[in-house]
This record gives structure tokens, C-alpha cells and sequence, in this order.
């Protein structure tokens, strides 16, 4: 068997999916056969995205309104079928010490980064469910299980989504629908823009993430850890005792990653985005 032939005619919704993560995702299924649908809270970008790709569904989509994921889901069955592939990427990360991050910017992260993942999974699970067929994948973050200071909020809600994710898969064990997590380390879009590089550890790219979703759509398993290096270090923490652990976080760099070590000028224009009116990149 061809092994996009478990991919192929596939109808995938995917959130965020106007840039990064969320459209190398989108490139991949698309040339392996998948109908794929990218929703966006930047209804310019999506639709580009769309257009250069020849998708026939993309618009705009903001996780944190029922309404607003309810009928992208509708737009999407009623155009290219039953869904079967929810890929909850859409997500934004703040920077910077806790007691200098704006209340509204705090609330905002947890209303894209954990409640949009909940949200989400609740409309297409109740579909799903209903056919006893489907999968969620939630894009979470090495920050799932690593502290990093400068991105405490980031650090709770991708704590969240990952806790999530394995709730409701203990919640809907048997029914026939898959629950996945992605965990990947710093990935080289506008989201970690003016920020250093850990010491020994290279950043993934959106295609990596992109073939890791790839590769749980075809064999679906309960987590996959992008790049191979971070994973390796998640195991090691893991096993530590924790100053040690500590010890090691500091040096590869990452307690000082996102506090002394970052190009304000170089985010500058992403930070803008994340506080404006598009902040749900992925």
C-alpha cells in the first residue's frame, strides 16, 4: 500500500493554519490527497494561504467563539465531507518576565492557547463520537513538561493542553476516536522571532512538525516529541533529580533564553500581532 493512501481523501480542519506550523501542515496533507480546511483569525493571510495552496475551504476562524469554530466545521462538512482529522494548532506566545505581562495579554494566551484547544475538541468530538470515528490532535509545546522562565503563561497553558489531551482520551477510550499531542521544541516561525538558539540543541522546523502530524494520521499513537534531541532531553529531566535537572536546563541556556537573550527589535512586529487583532498563529 502507498502510505499516502492512508492520508488521501482524508477532510482535516486545521486551526492557525495562515502561516508556520499550521500551514507546512496544511502543504503536506494537501499534496498527499487530504481535503484540507485552514481556519484563521487573520482572515487576509488565511485566505492567501488558501489560494496559493488551491484549497476550496479557508477562512476565518477564531478558537475562542463556539459560533465562529461551529460553523468553519459546518463550511467544511458541507464542502469536502465529514471530518475526519481536527488539528488544534492555532497558539501565541508571549515573552517576557511574569510581572510585567498585561492582564489582557495573560487572559488572551489562555483564551487561544488552552480554551480554543478545548473548544474545538468539543465540537468535532461530539461529531465524531456520533460516528465513532475521527481524530484530535492537539499541538502542545516541550513546554508541556519543561519550565522556561520569561514564558511562564505559555509554560501553563501548554501544561494544559497536553493534560487535556490525555484526560479526554481516558474520557473516550473505546469509542473510536484518536487523541494525539504534539510536542515540539522552538520551531523556526514568526512566533519565536529575535529569540536565541539553546546551546547543543537545533530548532525544529515547521515541516518536521509537519511530518510528525503527518506520520500520527497515518499510525495514531497517544504523543510524538519533535525534534528527536528535545525528546531525548524531555526522558533525561524526567529521570533527574531535580537540581540536576535544573543544572542541566541552565546549560544548554534555557532559564535565560526568553528573558536576556532576545532581539526586541526583531519581535517587535510579531509582539504587535500577539496584542493586536490577529493573534492566533500556530
Amino acid at each position: 500500500m502507498n502510505r499516502s493512501d492512508s492520508v488521501s481523501g482524508k477532510v482535516v480542519v486545521i486551526t492557525g493554519g495562515a502561516r508556520g506550523i499550521g500551514l507546512a501542515t496544511a502543504t503536506a496533507l494537501h499534496l498527499l490527497g487530504a481535503k484540507v480546511a485552514i481556519g484563521d483569525i487573520d482572515e487576509l493571510a488565511v485566505k492567501q494561504a488558501g489560494a496559493n495552496l488551491g484549497l476550496d475551504v479557508c477562512g476565518a476562524l477564531d478558537v475562542t467563539d463556539h459560533d465562529s469554530f461551529a460553523g468553519f466545521f459546518d463550511e467544511a462538512e458541507r464542502r469536502l465531507g465529514p471530518i475526519d482529522v481536527l488539528i488544534n494548532n492555532a497558539g501565541i506566545l508571549p515573552v517576557g518576565r511574569l510581572i510585567d505581562e498585561p492582564d489582557a495579554l495573560t487572559r488572551r494566551a489562555l483564551d487561544v492557547n488552552v480554551y480554543g484547544v478545548i473548544v474545538g475538541t468539543k465540537v468535532a468530538a461530539r461529531r465524531m463520537l456520533a460516528r465513532r470515528s475521527g481524530h484530535i490532535i492537539n499541538v502542545a509545546s516541550v513546554n508541556s513538561e519543561t519550565p522556561s522562565p520569561g514564558i511562564a503563561t505559555y509554560c501553563a497553558t501548554k501544561h494544559a493542553v497536553l493534560g487535556f489531551t490525555n484526560s479526554v482520551r481516558a474520557e473516550h477510550r473505546g469509542t473510536g476516536v484518536h487523541y494525539s499531542a504534539v510536542l515540539p521544541a522552538m520551531t523556526n516561525t514568526e512566533m519565536i522571532a529575535g529569540i536565541d538558539q539553546a546551546r547543543g540543541l537545533r530548532n525544529a522546523e515547521p515541516t518536521d512538525v509537519a511530518e510528525a502530524i503527518v506520520g500520527l494520521i497515518r499510525k495514531p499513537k497517544r504523543r510524538v516529541t519533535v525534534t528527536r534531541a528535545a525528546g531525548v532531553v524531555l526522558v533525561i529531566q524526567r529521570i533527574l533529580p531535580g537540581g540536576i535537572a535544573d543544572a542541566l536546563r541552565r546549560s544548554i541556556g534555557l532559564d535565560d533564553l526568553f528573558t536576556d537573550r532576545i532581539d526586541v527589535g526583531k519581535r517587535a512586529k510579531y509582539e504587535q500581532r500577539v496584542r493586536g487583532s490577529h493573534p492566533q498563529d500556530g
